[in-house]
């Protein structure tokens, strides 16, 4: 199979699980990209690119279910907005840009996998984030986005849910617009990166767009919440220890 039908094949699947917990997927583009040789200065543009379009599609789905608040939201886009801006300025060379995002992805599998033992709150209840820690901490997670090329959930969900700040859908819902916002800032960051991104984009946009349909249709409506952090975890795990393992 040709590289970019495989990496399509990759990105649809991606899509489709992240989705179902309010994530857009870049860890996960960033991880198959890597698998299959793609340089750091593509693949940061590309799942950034890619995840900006779904977010945006996971946004609006978790925003017609009811699960997005823009109060627990606005701390966290405070801190971190700016701060992913300055990280997709910043250059990281290959040698410490891989091992970086492989332990991003296992720190936070296992963080997810701690929350899916838990029991969470009433799915009602409605999100509360204290103001200076919510930009604390979204500072922290948009400059580590930034640097990665991620839009930060694979923090910000397993922080609010530990933290219990909210409950998972909602949590998934505010880390959609997190996402997005984070997203842009970072390519932002790095407007010149945009004459990287390559010829087999649109087909990606495609894969992702279908994967995020239908992975958003399962986190808002039908998936138990427990087995949506379960799979997350299992998912950012693996591809922590092959970025690691295999460069």
């Amino acid at each position: 199979m040709p590289e970019p039908l495989l990496l399509a094949g990759l990105f649809f699947l991606a899509a489709l699980l992240y989705s179902s917990v309010g994530h857009a997927g870049a860890s996960a583009y960033l991880a198959a990209m890597a698998l299959v040789g793609v340089t750091p200065d593509v693949a940061r543009p590309t799942a950034l690119a890619l995840n900006v379009l779904v977010a945006i599609l996971v946004l609006l789905r978790f925003w017609r279910g009811g699960h997005v608040s823009l109060r627990a939201l606005a701390p966290f886009l405070a801190g971190s907005v700016p701060a992913a801006f300055i990280g997709g300025a910043i250059d990281v060379p290959t040698i410490v840009y891989k091992p970086l995002l492989g332990v991003v992805l296992l720190i936070a599998g296992a963080q997810f996998a701690r929350t899916a033992s838990r029991v969470a709150e009433s799915e009602a209840d409605i999100p509360r984030v204290p103001l200076v820690p919510g930009v604390i901490w979204g500072a922290a997670i948009g400059l580590a986005s930034g640097l990665v090329g991620t839009g930060g959930g694979i923090f910000l969900t397993p922080l609010l849910i530990l933290a219990g700040w909210s409950a998972t859908r909602p949590a998934a819902g505010i880390s959609a617009g997190f996402i997005l916002a984070n997203s842009i800032a970072g390519l932002a960051g790095n407007v010149a990166s945009l004459g990287a991104l390559p010829a087999a984009l649109p087909l990606w946009i495609a894969a992702v767009l279908a994967g995020a349909l239908i992975g958003s249709e399962l986190g808002v409506k039908r998936a138990p919440t427990p087995q949506l952090r379960l799979a997350l975890a299992v998912v950012l795990v693996i591809a922590g220890l092959k970025l690691l393992i295999l460069g």
